[in-house]
């Protein structure tokens, strides 16, 4: 069963669908941590859930966990929509919206802590939002993420046309005209994506990890955080948005080297070689890893 909460902020409303716990899953005294999930760049929380039953969320709420799943502000069921008079950026998801609904989950689950899980660029926002906000660490269960990287490293012709030509000349261009990039309406991606969040994405990934608005160092301070139980999970071909290599660097970067590392890969014994989005849509992966998503969780 799933149920859309609106939440206040600004001067529109942020979407957190709430994906519930099928009953049946959970023995009498079974109070599971709820989950907050949170989609990447050019995205939305469709990522995670579709009406009719199919994804992670939907998965994981059929095995006992209620999940919420986020829209970013102008993103998704959230209001206003991106346009041209958009002008927030990745720091107010860092610092405000993660936040609300993170203390939202609290108090709608009557939970003490949160699970938090990402797709691609979610991963970023999610760990930056922990580095810097020291009030939700100690309410954090756990950290998972699907194909994230904080920079893109690797050398390929894919990267050239996809990062270099298109997110880093192209995509600037056209929010310069349009006042957003309307990735929707090309095709180029699920969501619209603000002409400040793409530039502040283009400036984390090839360069350092500062924030543009008040030049907070998270490099620096990331030194001194203690991490919950993670897991990083990549796909094989997952070429460009989350190659293994880059996830791994940022598992270094974070402190996390000796976090839970999967490569879902067929010599590693899954169905397929998982794309960036795969992973988390396709077919196979209902019966391949997210039991081993949910295996996971269960050990808390």
């Amino acid at each position: 069963m799933q149920h859309s909460h609106y939440l206040p902020y600004r001067n529109g409303k942020l979407h957190l669908r709430h994906i519930k716990a099928n009953p049946l899953s959970q023995s009498g005294s079974d109070s599971r941590t709820p989950i907050l999930m949170l989609h990447g760049a050019m995205s939305n929380g469709r990522v995670f859930y579709s009406p009719s039953g199919k994804g992670l969320g939907c998965y994981l709420a059929e095995q006992g966990y209620d999940v919420y799943v986020l829209d970013t502000a102008g993103r998704g069921a959230s209001e206003p929509r991106i346009d041209a008079d958009y002008h927030m950026g990745q720091t107010e998801v860092i610092l405000e919206q993660l936040p609300i609904a993170h203390a939202f989950v609290l108090q709608h689950a009557k939970a003490q802590k949160v699970h938090w899980c990402a797709h691609s660029w979610g991963g970023v926002l999610m760990a930056s939002s922990y580095i810097r906000l020291a009030a939700l660490r100690d309410e954090v269960a756990s950290f998972v993420t699907f194909g994230s990287k904080r920079t893109i490293k690797v050398s390929s012709f894919r990267k050239t046309m996809m990062v270099d030509l298109f997110w880093n000349r192209l995509a600037p261009l056209m929010t310069k005209y349009q006042g957003y990039l309307a990735a929707d309406k090309y095709r180029l991606g699920m969501d619209n994506e603000s002409r400040l969040s793409l530039l502040q994405t283009i400036d984390w990934v090839r360069g350092d990890w500062i924030d543009a608005e008040d030049q907070f160092d998270y490099s620096e301070a990331v030194q001194n955080i203690k991490w919950p139980k993670s897991w990083f999970i990549a796909g094989k071909k997952d070429f460009v948005l989350g190659n293994p290599s880059d996830v791994k660097d940022m598992m270094s970067e974070c402190g996390l080297e000796h976090a839970d590392y999967t490569l879902l890969a067929k010599d590693k014994g899954f169905k397929q070689d998982y794309t960036h989005a795969g992973m988390l849509t396709d077919k196979s992966a209902v019966t391949d890893h997210f039991p081993l998503v949910s295996d996971w969780y269960n050990r808390f």
